[in-house]
């Protein structure tokens, strides 16, 4: 089987991940880095051990050395990086969150349609062995009423935060609109993604943030109604840690997992009966390499049909039938509104 081979882009701790991941993943082959620097991009070579370096993504872009790109730049950038990539030819995993803003998300879709090319939404929980095991489990709940998840992490930039608001530093990259980060793009979207994946764009979202001298949110609460009847929360924060499970409650059974972000270990409760351990017993050790997996498995089907090797009337599948594109739109939509309702404004939302 020939091996994908990956250029990256963002040389950052998620990178890193992603790289531990392609290391324990059958085919992957880590080809490129593309840094704004040469000097960095070196540096993270020789860390690495990648073969070629660029410092001109339309360079790696046009690359034959280059089958797949992973975006790992700010959020602000993922939407030009992509859609230059695409057009390049190059098969594209774009790190959460997919974009700015939906209207971005949607340039970006409408790009891989055109060109044929794989894109999918770097979202690791919902690929993992437990997700799929909690989707199976969803019709034992009876009707479902609601979902609940949460997490928050105190940001390591927090302090720095802090301290540039009282003009003694640098505002750091996690907290400036001008990136378009901010908690609910961060984390909040661990929460959400999740539940848009399972239930679908949700019928009214009501949000409640906290916001931080940069502008952007920092720690918030939203609600969310769906038709049916079924309501969903969320919670998330930058600014705090938070350790609660996120749960599935129906009429007849409820399901829990201890993190949305990780999920390693899966409950169910028929009601009235006591908590059971329906945890997959499948685990890399890395959640990473399960969204690897299901990306490299949709360019490895697009290549094998464009070289003729398979055949089919209605092509290969060119996205994830979990991390799909309309459930990337959506999540985005979603994030639209949170950041609607706090005031929220990007450079990239003109």
């Amino acid at each position: 089987m020939k091996n994908i081979r990956f250029g990256v882009v963002g040389t950052n701790f998620i990178t890193d991940r992603i790289i531990a991941a392609g290391r324990l993943t059958e085919g992957f082959e880590l080809a490129a880095v593309c840094s704004r620097t040469q000097v960095r991009a070196d540096e993270y070579a020789t860390q690495h051990d990648i073969p070629h370096t660029f410092t001109s993504l339309a360079e790696m872009a046009a690359s034959p050395l280059v089958d797949a790109v992973y975006i790992a730049s700010p959020n602000s950038c993922h939407a030009e990086q992509t859609i230059l990539c695409l057009e390049a030819g190059k098969h594209v995993l774009c790190e959460k969150p997919l974009a700015s803003n939906a209207r971005e998300a949607r340039e970006m879709i409408a790009a891989a349609r055109r060109t044929g090319r794989v894109l999918m939404e770097a979202m690791k929980p919902t690929l993992t062995p437990n997700f799929a095991v909690a989707r199976e489990y969803l019709p034992r709940l009876g009707t479902i009423r609601r979902w609940f998840a949460s997490f928050g992490k105190y940001s390591s930039r927090y302090d720095a935060l802090q301290e540039a608001a009282a003009g003694r530093g640098e505002l750091p990259n996690a907290f400036n609109p001008a990136l378009s980060n901010g908690a609910a793009m961060d984390i909040g979207v661990y929460a959400l993604y999740p539940m848009v994946a399972l239930f679908g764009r949700p019928r009214e979202v009501q949000a409640a943030v906290v916001m931080l001298p940069s502008g952007v949110d920092g720690h918030g609460a939203v609600n969310f109604v769906y038709d049916g009847g079924m309501l969903g929360t969320v919670l998330y924060s930058k600014m705090v840690d938070m350790g609660l499970p996120w749960e599935i409650e129906g009429e007849e059974g409820t399901l829990r997992g201890n993190a949305i972000n990780s999920i390693r270990q899966l409950e169910f409760r028929q009601r009235g009966g006591e908590w059971e351990d329906i945890s997959s017993p499948e685990w890399t050790g890395n959640d990473y390499t399960y969204e690897l997996e299901e990306f490299m498995g949709l360019v490895r089907g697009v290549e094998s049909e464009e070289r003729g090797v398979v055949s089919g009337s209605s092509g290969a599948p060119r996205e994830s039938a979990v991390n799909s594109l309309d459930v990337s739109l959506a999540s985005m939509e979603v994030l639209d509104s949170i950041r609607a309702q706090a005031g929220v404004w990007y450079p990239a939302d003109e």
